[in-house]
């Protein structure tokens, strides 16, 4: 009975239907394992990222902030993801016979997520490689560093902050390994297999698509470079590549220009570039306008007209000068001081970040070239060179890089730009506030406080035209009481100018400029006290006899006089060291015979 029931078992064992179970429960098993394996290992991950954000980045503060940014970029992002997508992995666990399709869908709805977080920081890791390097050329920095590694990560080892640094690198692409363990352990009928081959491919297409990002971003660094070079560091940049490359771009651009080859269109790029390029304009135009006003500012908070004596006892003048010191001990020097904080620099900030676009945008021009030349001959001969086709791949990672991030960084330009520009109305509108709430003791004060703002207009108006019509007078009246102009010493070396006048013109034509003429106009002439010309029309070609038409011995222009001053004189003829310019000569205010 017994050797029979032991044949009956080992039989069952045999049959075509144990022999298909045994294989089905060991993929089981090694599924099960390997989905243990997902979860346990992003538990441990997760685990590290957060000591190192927490105990070892606040254990860091040797280093600059500046430094531990670019150290561990945007770590804090990563674990917020990374936090949701264990979360919900463990979820899975309440739903066993599910379990593997649900973790199928989940890396499907965490595809887009993991790839911005993981490709921001992916693309810093060279340039935190670089600040390692230069911890380790300190033995002392590089020593306080290890001991607060160690403390508080034991297995990070003698790598220290290589070994965390590249922790994240390594597990976004660890991620398809093991979906595909999990994938290769599934069934081909079973339900969660497409998704997990979706699901597989996904994060493969991450692992891409991060790799592309970083080698544009690599490039991008490569010319965003601004260098401001002498000309002999130019000058020793140039060697017979340079010289070679640089020709066939020109020879290139002639042939367009000629029509001989045809010039590649993108419509979505040229869109792109033009609106980038007014902003660029606008910005350039407003740290312009607010660098002159800055100017004026400066001017005005020199100008103190309230710190002179005028001799008025008392009334709204002194009132003035209470306020006027005031402002300009105070609120004018806050005003400016915030004005240079708040938009100047940010404004200086933002022009300094439109420089690294504008290179890429040039850039971009001359790798175009090539790759059309490379195009043209691809299409004659059917091959290319490992540096021509370098140069192709140059130029399709710089174009994508710009079509896809010059739209964003526009955006953010105009934002920041219309952001500088509230805050400019924000402290124009605070110092008239200010200015107000310090005038209203003043204010009461005054004369004429309580007329309108048209009449107080009319009221200024009117006195100052009856100022301006006293002051009339009293020129008139001068110009009556004052005897005519005396006659000027000649400027050093006029003798042979006055000899030529008079030999052309006669004494009777000859003037001399008593005081120094400003011209009026664009057409007027400027000229100096002493100054001898001859008189060729005492009006100008509307009649207007306040210009006249002069020779100065060389040149025919109008120039500016005052009215007519004093009665004809008689003077003698210019000696060699004399100063007298002839006889029956008229004489004019500001000039005389």
């Amino acid at each position: 009975m017994t050797d029979h029931g032991d044949d009956e078992l080992s039989s069952r064992t045999r049959s075509p239907d144990g022999e298909g179970r045994a294989p089905e429960e060991r993929s089981l098993l090694h599924q099960s394992l390997a989905v243990r394996e997902l979860i346990d290992t992003e538990v441990s991950y997760l685990h590290v990222l957060q000591l190192c954000a927490s105990d070892i980045r606040s254990h860091l503060q040797q280093l600059p902030q500046g430094d531990l940014d670019v150290l561990f970029s945007n770590i804090d992002d990563i674990i917020k993801v990374n936090s949701k997508l264990l979360h919900d992995l463990q979820e899975t666990a309440a739903r066993e016979e599910e379990q593997v399709q649900l973790i199928g869908n989940l890396f499907l709805e965490f595809q887009e997520e993991l790839e911005q977080v993981y490709k921001v920081y992916c693309a810093s890791y060279e340039q935190a490689l670089l600040l390692v390097e230069t911890y380790q050329k300190e033995p002392r920095l590089q020593g306080e560093i290890q001991d607060t590694i160690e403390a508080v990560l034991p297995q990070a080892g003698p790598s220290g902050l290589s070994f965390l640094l590249v922790i994240p690198l390594q597990r976004i692409t660890k991620y398809p390994l093991l979906l595909q363990k999990i994938l290769e352990n599934t069934l081909p009928d079973a339900s969660a297999y497409p998704v997990l081959q979706r699901a597989t491919s996904a994060l493969q297409d991450v692992v891409t698509n991060i790799n592309e990002y970083k080698r544009r971003k690599e490039v991008a660094s490569k010319y965003t470079k601004v260098e401001h070079l002498s000309l002999r560091e130019r000058l020793a940049r140039i060697n017979m590549h340079t010289l070679s490359k640089k020709t066939t771009r020109l020879s290139q651009l002639l042939k367009q220009e000629a029509g001989l080859v045809p010039r590649t269109e993108d419509k979505e790029f040229d869109d792109l570039e033009e609106s980038f390029h007014w902003v660029s304009l606008c910005v350039t135009e407003l740290k312009s306008n607010v660098a002159a006003y800055l100017d004026n500012l400066e001017a005005f908070l020199r100008f103190r007209p309230q710190e002179y004596d005028l001799d008025i006892p008392g009334g709204p003048v002194v009132q003035y000068c209470y306020l006027a010191r005031d402002l300009q001990l105070q609120a004018f020097p806050e005003f400016k001081q915030r004005l240079e904080a708040l938009v100047w620099q940010p404004l200086c900030s933002l022009a300094k970040a439109l420089a690294g676009p504008q290179n890429l945008i040039k850039k971009r021009l001359d790798k175009l070239l090539d790759f059309e030349r490379v195009e043209e001959k691809l299409l004659e001969v059917g091959s290319m060179t490992y540096e021509e086709e370098a140069a192709w791949h140059m130029y399709e990672a710089l174009n994508s890089l710009l079509v896809a991030e010059l739209p964003q960084f526009k955006q953010l330009a105009v934002r920041w730009l219309g952001q500088i520009l509230c805050t400019f109305v924000t402290l124009q509108r605070d110092l008239a506030k200010q200015v107000l709430q310090r005038a209203e003791g003043s204010l009461a004060q005054l004369p004429h406080h309580h007329i309108s703002d048209p009449a107080f207009r009319k009221l200024v108006e009117d006195a100052l035209g009856q100022t301006g019509h006293q002051l009339h007078s009293i020129q008139e009246n001068f110009e009556k009481v004052l005897s005519s102009p005396t006659t000027q010493p000649l400027l050093p070396g006029a003798e042979r100018q006055v000899q030529a006048l008079l030999s052309r013109y006669g004494p009777g034509k000859l003037y001399q400029v008593t005081s120094n003429i400003s011209g009026a106009g664009t057409l007027d002439l400027t000229l100096p006290r002493g100054h001898i010309v001859a008189l060729l029309q005492d009006k100008d070609t509307k009649g207007n006899s306040s210009r006249w038409l002069v020779d100065t011995g060389g040149t025919w222009d109008f120039m500016g006089t005052s009215p007519p001053f004093g009665k004809t004189v008689q003077q003698e003829p210019v000696g060699k060291h004399g100063h007298s310019c002839g006889q029956g000569s008229k004489s004019k205010m500001g000039m005389n015979t």
